[in-house]
């Protein structure tokens, strides 16, 4: 199984949350294959940590669905079904499409002029081609607009939805620049849509956000 060595460390961390954090990214950034492996020997000399954080963060990583653990024998990367990804965004882009809906009415100009920041973040790490910072910086984007919401229970599915789709988001925002500035204008016109308290349009933009993506992953894989 092979792993990085040269990987930045988080700080400030526990041994077990450490791992479990780099593990995850692994997982997302397909580092770690599906169906591959673990080894937690392995994964702890590389951290350097003991085996026993390793085994924790396996613990986790199987409660959020990323591996799947057989004590005594052994633990895997979980599968990817290509059919997930309508399930996954279909459910996110109706939770996100009322968050937007929902956070037109009462947001605030200085929280707009906040997302034009993050969506500007997002462009610039599109254009450089770095991946994993523009998924972050998107996700930052839309968990902006769910806790505008303040809706715990909106929050807590799409949190749980959001780890399963990273997988598929990762391969989305590999492509060409092209491909995902789309991604970019969408934003901005949600922007705008909050700027005029326009709900119904915010709310047609989210879901557009979303589905589009959806279906060019599925042509993609």
């Amino acid at each position: 199984m092979p792993v990085p060595k040269n990987f930045v460390s988080p700080l400030r961390m526990s041994a077990k949350e450490r791992a479990f954090s780099q593990i995850q990214r692994w997982i997302i950034d397909g580092t770690l294959q599906p169906g591959e492996k673990l080894l937690d020997a392995e994964l702890a000399e590389t951290l350097g940590v003991s085996r026993t954080p390793i085994r924790e963060a396996f613990q986790l990583l199987e409660v959020q669905g990323l591996v799947s653990t057989h004590p005594g024998k052994e633990t895997r990367v979980t599968m990817v079904e290509k059919d997930d990804i309508f399930k996954l965004y279909s459910t996110m882009a109706a939770l996100h499409a009322l968050a937007a809906e929902v956070a037109a009415r009462i947001i605030l100009p200085e929280q707009i002029e906040q997302l034009k920041a993050i969506n500007l973040e997002f462009a610039q790490a599109v254009q450089s081609g770095q991946a994993y910072q523009a998924m972050e910086a998107d996700e930052h984007f839309h968990n902006l607009i769910v806790e505008l919401a303040d809706n715990p229970y909106l929050a807590s599915f799409s949190s749980s939805l959001q780890i399963h789709i990273r997988r598929f988001k990762y391969v989305f925002l590999k492509q060409p620049v092209s491909g995902t500035q789309a991604s970019v204008d969408e934003h901005d016109l949600i922007i705008e849509a909050f700027e005029r308290k326009d709900s119904e349009q915010a709310q047609v933009m989210m879901k557009q956000n979303l589905i589009r993506p959806m279906q060019e992953l599925h042509d993609l894989l």
